[in-house]
């Protein structure tokens, strides 16, 4: 019986080393996969800049080596038109009071000395009431002083009692100095008075503010804006730029500079740089360029123009040709050749002005003697279909 037992056990015994081999080896399986992260898979983009060309059509692609040239270095910003402050001239009326009749509307042109309003005011009365009781007084005061004279002529009175006349008169007279003086401020004529002052232009312009209306209040002592008018002489007018800081050192005093006008594309005038702002803006770190010119008639407030800034010495810069230039997605492309025979990469560069002869000034991204296809847009004209 025992004899049988054994050998029993001894036939299953390698069954169950199977088994426990199996289970051990699963065991070690999953830890191992919870431990380790899995493999990482490697992708590989193609660079969109190269373009690879059919041997056969490399011919269709010629190649241009870019020039070198000295030109004098330029800067292009954009300004709006304002008027010149010192040719400003606001239109105020001394005598307080009410407008009765305006002559004149916002964007008129008016010669100095025309009339512009009329304003009705009580002040007239005042200055005028004064001025009469200066006039009483101070012919009264003459007659004392001629009687004191006459008396001290004969030694009636002393010498105290004449200068004491004398005094007297001549203070009436300058009261009735002063009462005609606010008589002619207020622009009342003493002869004619009239309670309704007439305002006149200071000077020659065209009205670019109109603050009061009909019916509204007029003078300096009244609520609301004291000028009623404001007169600009537009034959000059400035011109101000925003210039970034990194760009201030283009920029001098006393320089001249190309203004564009965008309304006028065939028109081109010339400006004097008359003051840059010693203070910069704290968000866009620009500086207040003013640039001074002459209006021939066709610049109004408010237009957009670009300026152009030269510099008086030369630099050098390269040059291509206009059609090697790529404009694409408001950037600046040429296509250059890479070591393969049949493939170009398409290379940014940061494009300047345009020069006589269909050329293009490059300011960075090439040297002088690189090569590049001399038609960029039939390149990728080609790549594109």
């Amino acid at each position: 019986m025992t004899l049988s037992r054994f050998a029993v056990a001894s036939r299953y015994w390698p069954l169950s080393l199977l088994l426990a081999a199996t289970v051990i080896t699963s065991c070690k399986k999953e830890a191992s996969g919870d431990g380790a992260p899995p493999p990482a898979n490697v992708v590989h983009v193609p660079d969109m800049n190269l373009v690879s060309v059919d041997p056969q059509k490399l011919n269709l692609f010629p190649l241009q080596a870019a020039e070198k040239i000295e030109t004098a270095s330029q800067l292009t910003v954009t300004g709006s038109v304002n008027p010149d402050i010192s040719r400003t001239i606001p239109v105020i009326s001394l005598a307080n009071g009410r407008v009765v009749d305006i002559k004149v509307r916002l964007d008129d042109y008016v010669k100095k000395g025309q009339l512009v309003m009329k304003v009705q005011s009580p002040d007239v009365s005042s200055a005028f009431d004064a001025y009469l009781k200066a006039v009483n007084d101070e012919q009264l005061a003459n007659k004392a002083y001629v009687r004191a004279k006459d008396l001290l002529d004969h030694g009636a009175i002393s010498q105290a009692m004449y200068e004491q006349a004398e005094d007297s008169e001549k203070d009436a007279k300058a009261d009735l100095t002063a009462a005609e003086e606010q008589l002619k401020v207020l622009g009342v004529d003493k002869d004619h008075p009239s309670s309704v002052v007439n305002v006149y232009a200071p000077v020659s312009g065209v009205i670019i503010q109109q603050n009061t209306t009909q019916a509204g209040a007029a003078g300096v002592n009244l609520s609301g804006s004291s000028t009623s008018f404001v007169i600009a002489d537009l034959s000059e007018v400035w011109i101000l730029c925003d210039v970034f800081e990194n760009d201030l050192s283009k920029v001098h005093l006393g320089e001249n500079a190309q203004i564009h006008i965008n309304a006028y594309p065939d028109k081109v005038l010339t400006g004097r740089i008359s003051d840059i702002g010693p203070v910069l803006d704290p968000t866009m770190r620009t500086a207040k360029v003013r640039i001074q010119v002459p209006n021939p008639g066709i610049l109004k407030v408010g237009m957009f123009v670009t300026a152009t800034f030269a510099s008086k010495q030369a630099a050098e810069h390269t040059v291509v040709p206009a059609t090697a230039v790529l404009h694409l997605h408001d950037r600046d492309w040429v296509f250059i050749p890479t070591s393969e025979n049949n493939q170009f990469k398409r290379t940014e560069v940061h494009a300047g002005s345009m020069l006589p002869g269909d050329k293009q000034e490059i300011l960075s991204g090439i040297q002088p003697g690189d090569k590049v296809v001399a038609n960029a847009l039939s390149l990728e004209s080609t790549v594109s279909q």
